[in-house]
């Protein structure tokens, strides 16, 4: 099987800023990028073992018409909706929401001191799902498949597949794929993307090279889209931790206001009026 690397096309710098109850994060996928890496609307990290950095939390807020997904890797987050749900996402944990026709629902941290440190994603739902029912997938790390590959790399496999490793979490339409990534040498590793998917790949940590360019902590690199391309090839050192992100574009008109992502202005219109009525 052919092993050509996608290249990137663009390294994009997240920008800082406070969200929620004034928590800081970093902004990684901003509106900008909605219609380039479709179905991503957004991707978030938040950072830190200040707790004034994080202690507020997300106050209930609403959601329409999209998916979230939450991934801890340091500290917990408890959340709350308006249908009863209640959970704690820790270390290693992924907690997939589905807000579908919409869902009322709090994140505040479950400690007072440490280091907080996750990732959101937002996926957006085909039209034909986006008044769904609202639905909650909790995942454990323990659930979470962890691949040691022949290089001796280390990948957790949240969605998709990583050869012939299913992750816990896989979706209809989008087909996203979720890896995280942890390097132990300097030894290459090839990482098999589907070919009609848009991609990225975000560095956690270290500096390592994406299809040969050199990429800085915190900042998203954007894959070119090659019909040729299989994959995408990572080279660093022990320590480099990445993310990589896939998935099966929609190509539908997108039309977000703040926690509302519907396909028109009238959709949008509807959102509010529900939520302002208490129909969310």
């Amino acid at each position: 099987m052919s092993q050509l690397s996608r290249k990137t096309e663009q390294i994009v710098q997240g920008q800082p800023t406070r969200d929620g109850a004034g928590v800081n994060l970093v902004r990684v996928l901003t509106h900008q990028w909605q219609r380039r890496l479709d179905p991503f609307l957004m991707l978030d990290e938040f950072r830190s073992d200040d707790p004034n950095d994080y202690i507020a939390g997300f106050p209930e807020h609403p959601h329409r018409g999209f998916e979230t997904v939450t991934y801890m890797l340091a500290g917990q987050m408890r959340h709350q909706d308006n249908a009863g749900h209640e959970g704690v996402v820790g270390p290693g944990d992924v907690q997939w929401m589905t807000a579908g026709k919409g869902i009322l629902h709090s994140e505040t941290p479950e400690q007072v001191a440490g280091l907080m440190h996750g990732f959101q994603l937002w996926i957006n739902l085909p039209a034909k799902n986006k008044l769904t029912k609202p639905h909650y997938a909790e995942v454990p790390a323990v659930q979470i498949p962890m691949v040691t590959t022949e290089e001796g790399h280390q990948v957790k496999v949240i969605a998709g597949q990583w050869h012939e490793t299913v992750g816990p979490l896989q979706r209809p339409d989008t087909e996203p794929l979720y890896l995280d990534i942890q390097l132990t040498g300097e030894i290459p590793i090839f990482v098999p993307v589907p070919v009609s998917h848009n991609a990225l790949v975000y560095v956690v940590s270290g500096e390592p090279a994406i299809s040969g360019q050199r990429i800085t902590s915190r900042r998203m690199a954007v894959l070119e889209n090659n019909p040729q391309a299989t994959g995408v090839l990572i080279q660093g050192n022990a320590g480099d931790q990445l993310l990589v992100l896939s998935g099966q574009p929609l190509a539908e008109p997108i039309v977000q206001w703040g926690p509302f992502v519907m396909n028109s202005r009238e959709e949008i219109e509807q959102a509010i009026t529900d939520y302002q009525s208490g129909n969310i």
